[in-house]
């Protein structure tokens, strides 16, 4: 393939790829949270964030699954899971590695925890 060919290729993928129209107000998710919070509202933050590593058995490093109801109440209760899903420290901030979960959904899982933990 020339070289002349592979210019538009990239002006096209630079168009495509590189403009967006989002605002800050486009990334921050503004729905109010459920009268209460339940594990089944909590769960597919657990799901889509955690269960790459918090899975049966556990990989890279991760402590403990968190794959269920019991499992995550009681990282909850007794592993501190609040404590490093609300960290700002990189070093003990979950997910491993980063970035920190969106505060909507750190807020859901509090919520979760004030409402009782409730399992539904």
């Amino acid at each position: 393939m020339k070289k002349k060919h592979i210019y538009p290729i990239y002006t096209i993928l630079i168009v495509l790829f590189g403009c967006t129209n989002a605002s800050e107000n486009d990334l921050i998710d503004q729905t109010e949270l459920p009268e209460l919070v339940t594990f089944l509202d909590v769960q597919p933050i657990i799901n889509n964030n955690c269960v790459v590593c918090h899975t049966n058995p556990p990989e890279n490093g991760a402590p403990m699954p968190l794959l269920n109801y019991e499992n995550v109440k009681d990282a909850v209760q007794n592993r501190g899971l609040l404590d490093r899903i609300s960290s700002e420290d990189l070093g003990f901030l979950m997910p491993f590695g980063g970035p920190r979960l969106p505060q909507n959904l750190i807020d859901t899982i509090i919520q979760w925890e004030e409402d009782g933990l409730l399992e539904e």
